[in-house]
């Protein structure tokens, strides 16, 4: 009866060889895109981040092995949570960068009043914010994102080991800046759309001025939303390559991130 219990030692070695692994991929599956999607149900997301640390603990490195009850435990945890939802969250923003690029061309051609709740994340945005995260998404999984960002989780264990400590304020504020670079991103891909835009509101300024009885009200709003939406299906295929460059530029900021924490 005595090989039936359970000492402390066995449970410190199953804690460090599964639970570490384990919380960093469940927080990393439940924010980055795709696979923490709102459609996706908590326990397909869990039973997905339990299988694949199974998967992965006979590829990891040796892991610290710290006592059942003890208070670096907590530590460890809130460490691999917080690793885990950095690197999800650097995905998230290069997809939430096309959605701020939709609302602002929306807004230029009066399509701002148009929303739809986004299935992936629950919330009311553009229709043409939709839009352009639909087909993002969808060429995300064709280059095979979705296997690039799991290969960058997989190597965060070797370039951030677990029980190496948190984040540096460094890289908090190298991530800050990574955020307003997301901004500057996506108003770069805006840009084209709305300088068009731009020119075809001056233009019903100036028939205005030249024209008052011209009802600008009845023609240019359909106007300026066909114009719109011709500017944005003709420059949707600069997205490809702009989408190929975010992606590396956003790899070489996680393995960046991962090195120097």
């Amino acid at each position: 009866m005595e090989g039936l219990y359970v000492n402390d030692a066995q449970i410190g070695s199953w804690a460090s060889f599964y639970l570490w692994p384990l919380f960093r991929v469940t927080a990393f599956f439940s924010v980055v895109p795709i696979f923490g999607a709102k459609t996706v149900p908590v326990r397909v997301r869990a039973a997905m981040s339990f299988v694949f640390t199974l998967l992965l603990v006979p590829v990891l490195p040796t892991m610290p092995v710290i006592e059942a009850i003890n208070v670096a435990n907590f530590l460890i945890i809130a460490e691999q949570i917080a690793v885990g939802t950095v690197l999800g969250l650097i995905v998230q923003m290069v997809f939430q960068m096309f959605v701020l690029t939709g609302q602002t061309i929306a807004m230029q051609m009066g399509l701002g009043f148009a929303s739809m709740v986004d299935p992936s994340n629950g919330v009311s945005i553009a229709v043409m914010s939709q839009w352009y995260l639909t087909l993002v998404t969808l060429l995300f999984l064709a280059i095979n994102g979705h296997l690039i960002v799991i290969d960058v989780l997989v190597q965060s264990f070797y370039l951030k080991p677990v029980g190496s400590g948190f984040f540096s304020a460094n890289n908090w504020y190298e991530l800050a800046s990574f955020a307003t670079w997301m901004f500057v991103a996506s108003l770069t891909i805006s840009l084209p759309a709305i300088t068009a835009l731009l020119m075809i509101n001056l233009t019903f300024g100036i028939l205005t001025r030249s024209a008052p009885q011209l009802n600008v009200f009845s023609l240019g709003f359909p106007i300026t939303m066909i114009g719109g939406i011709a500017i944005v299906w003709l420059t949707f295929s600069n997205v490809i390559p702009l989408m190929d460059q975010f992606v590396n530029q956003m790899l070489q900021f996680m393995h960046g991130l991962l090195q120097t924490s």
